[in-house]
């Protein structure tokens, strides 16, 4: 996990810092951005797994469908309560918006999904003050903390 590009904190920390921070005390509330009720998804397995993990999911997709349980939000702007952590399950081209909106809603981290990467996106919401995250999987991730 050391030096993989795509993951930052702030003062030097290693990735393997910022991702154990994110995932153990950045907070619980995880909006999943992308989640449906399509099991063939990635986001659904993945939500599955942070459940597991003792995460609150909460799911934002246009469709705005209870998931696992959990009421979903056509968007960030319409959950009515505070995210810890935004997790985009959106191609790379949409995802630096949902970057930016996850700045505004005041959350603490973004992460962005295997495959997901904004370089761009990436270095605004570090600018922001926030932990990120890019082309990494939290289900991958968080199991191997012991």
């Amino acid at each position: 996990m050391e030096g993989v590009s795509g993951v930052n904190g702030s003062g030097g920390e290693s990735d393997r810092d910022v991702v154990r921070r994110i995932l153990t005390a950045t907070g619980d509330t995880w909006a999943v951005v992308g989640l449906s009720n399509n099991t063939r998804r990635a986001a659904y397995g993945v939500a599955s797994v942070l459940q597991r993990y003792g995460k609150r999911i909460v799911p934002v997709h246009p469709k705005a469908e209870t998931v696992h349980g959990e009421q979903g939000y056509a968007s960030l702007a319409d959950i009515p309560f505070p995210v810890d952590v935004v997790d985009v399950f959106v191609n790379s081209e949409l995802a630096g918006a949902v970057a930016d909106e996850a700045v505004v809603i005041g959350a603490k981290a973004v992460w962005f999904q295997l495959g997901v990467v904004d370089e761009d996106a990436f270095a605004r919401t570090r600018s922001a003050g926030l932990d990120m995250v890019m082309d990494r999987c939290p289900a991958i991730e968080i199991p191997q903390l012991g």
